[in-house]
């Protein structure tokens, strides 16, 4: 009986350890952490896919018919205004200046002739004139002439890049047919589409003296070293998206960016009175946003939210939670809806700077 008597109590005693145990470990798992929404101005980064043109950006063609006779830059060469690059062969156009030029000089030989005798009344200031119309005709032609020779020689009109060769030396090309083209890369024009929505937004606090600065990641998922200006907003909406064209102005000394690259221009936003919470505070189920709301007795309900914008780390919040609400910050994967919770409260000021954001 002293057996089974001490047996029985060594048992109870076990009893009462694990289910002291169990306690504790219950106790230690209801330790959450809650916080509040903040409510502050901030700015976001949004992202728009751009277009990057050159500043000036043309088709050299042929404006004479002839063979390609010479050739003086290369591909990819850059060139200075003015420079010479191409060659169409010269000696029909030489000969035609010399004939004109031989036009002229007769007529203006009659002219004058005509003129001596007018002055001395021996033929009629009407034959006169018709003398000078003849010569003003003759000198027009070798005018004409000149055009037609110097059309021969293609020179850079701005300085650029050259691009490939469509021609070889030694084609035939007619007048009109592309030759090359030819990129000013001093500074890039970069085009993206903008909502509505954030068009008006950049409307309303936007001054000619205060123009939007922006910059550009390249295609290397690289930051362009030079900030850009949106210095241009086309005239319509695009009825199809909702969207209307900006074009922002980039310097590029470094001649880095060329014509037909694509980026994404990274525009920064301003909201006012935002209110904000940590992404880690929301649980997502059937691509809805949910948070726990801790009420005055310490109890969790699951409540929708609806995102306005997304930052790194953080939501901010359109509709569903108002700024003295608390929400469960941890553990929000260990209650259900109606738990009840013992918690301790983190002011938002001193959890959000843990957090990688874009506050101000």
């Amino acid at each position: 009986m002293n057996k089974i008597h001490t047996l029985t109590c060594l048992l109870t005693v076990l009893f009462y350890t694990s289910c002291g145990s169990n306690k504790e470990a219950k106790e230690e798992e209801t330790k959450f952490l809650a916080t509040s929404p903040l409510r502050k101005d901030t700015m976001i980064i949004r992202d728009y896919v751009c277009q990057i043109h050159a500043i000036s950006h043309i088709e050299l063609r042929a404006l004479e018919k002839g063979y390609l006779q010479k050739i003086f830059v290369d591909e990819g060469q850059t060139v200075r205004q003015g420079q010479m690059m191409f060659q169409i062969m010269p000696m029909i156009y030489k000969a035609e200046l010399q004939k004109a030029q031989a036009e002229a000089d007769f007529v203006e030989i009659e002219y004058l002739n005509t003129k001596r005798l007018a002055d001395s009344n021996v033929v009629s200031k009407n034959e006169l004139a018709l003398a000078k119309a003849k010569l003003d005709k003759a000198n027009a032609e070798l005018e004409l002439a000149k055009v037609h020779l110097s059309f021969t020689e293609i020179k850079a009109p701005f300085n650029g890049i050259m691009d490939h060769f469509n021609v070889r030396l030694g084609s035939l090309v007619n007048e009109g047919d592309l030759l090359t083209t030819l990129s000013d890369n001093s500074e890039m024009w970069v085009y993206f589409n903008v909502p509505e929505l954030e068009y008006l937004n950049y409307k309303t606090n936007s001054t000619q003296e205060n123009l939007l600065k922006v910059n550009l990641l390249m295609a290397n998922n690289q930051m362009f070293e030079y900030s850009g200006v949106v210095k241009t907003i086309e005239a319509d909406f695009n009825n199809e998206t909702g969207n209307i064209a900006f074009r922002a102005t980039f310097p590029n000394p470094k001649g880095l960016l060329r014509h037909g690259e694509t980026g994404n221009i990274q525009m920064q936003i301003p909201l006012k009175d935002a209110l904000i919470i940590p992404q880690k505070a929301t649980y997502e189920i059937l691509e809805k946003k949910y948070v726990f709301v801790v009420d005055k007795n310490n109890v969790v309900h699951s409540r929708e939210i609806t995102i306005a914008t997304e930052m790194p780390d953080l939501y901010v919040i359109k509709s569903g939670l108002a700024e003295n609400e608390k929400i469960l910050l941890e553990g929000i994967r260990k209650v259900k809806d109606n738990d009840k919770i013992t918690y301790t409260y983190e002011d938002p000021k001193t959890v959000l700077p843990k957090l990688k954001i874009y506050v101000e």
